[in-house]
């Protein structure tokens, strides 16, 4: 199997559900919002304040046009699906897959605002607004669509089984 792509709106659970999966498949594991913290050097927010919106969507895309690896769990950062270059990138090396979470239930999870989190919106924009932007995004690149609304573990367990079922 190649690459597993997580895609999603922040907090559906790209991050955990990425490790437990990775765990069942024997699979490595990638988070790109660490790996662009780590080359710029501060956290997501202050790359957003500091930077501006479409900057952070430029430097995300960038790290993933540059990873390099096999049998790996990608969870990239929520506005990945921006940046089309990455996107063909990771389709060309991996299944993509949409955690597909309701508005609802991800403002039950989110703590704190978008700002703190590192979301890459308009400062302006709230849960739904982000997610009517996004959602067109996330169907055109998703090869395989997953509801994320119960336990990050059982969502792992799902994946994990859809995948060798799929081959």
């Amino acid at each position: 199997m190649k690459n597993i792509v997580l895609i999603g709106m922040p907090a559906a659970g790209k991050s955990t559900v990425g490790v437990i999966l990775a765990k069942l498949l024997g699979y490595d594991f990638i988070d790109t919002d660490i790996l662009l913290a780590l080359e710029q050097k501060r956290p997501l927010l202050q790359i957003i304040a500091q930077d501006g919106y479409e900057s952070f969507i430029e430097y995300e895309g960038r790290i993933v046009e540059s990873l390099k690896c096999e049998k790996t769990v990608i969870a990239t950062g929520g506005s990945m699906v921006f940046s089309e270059k990455a996107m063909q990138a990771l389709s060309e090396n991996g299944i993509v897959i949409w955690l597909d979470t309701p508005v609802e239930e991800l403002e039950k999870r989110m703590v704190g605002t978008l700002r703190e989190r590192g979301v890459a919106a308009p400062a302006d924009m709230t849960v739904r607004e982000i997610f009517e932007v996004r959602e067109p995004l996330y169907n055109k690149y998703a090869a395989l669509r997953i509801s994320c609304t119960g336990s990050t573990e059982l969502a792992a367990t799902e994946l994990r089984d859809r995948l060798i079922n799929k081959g």
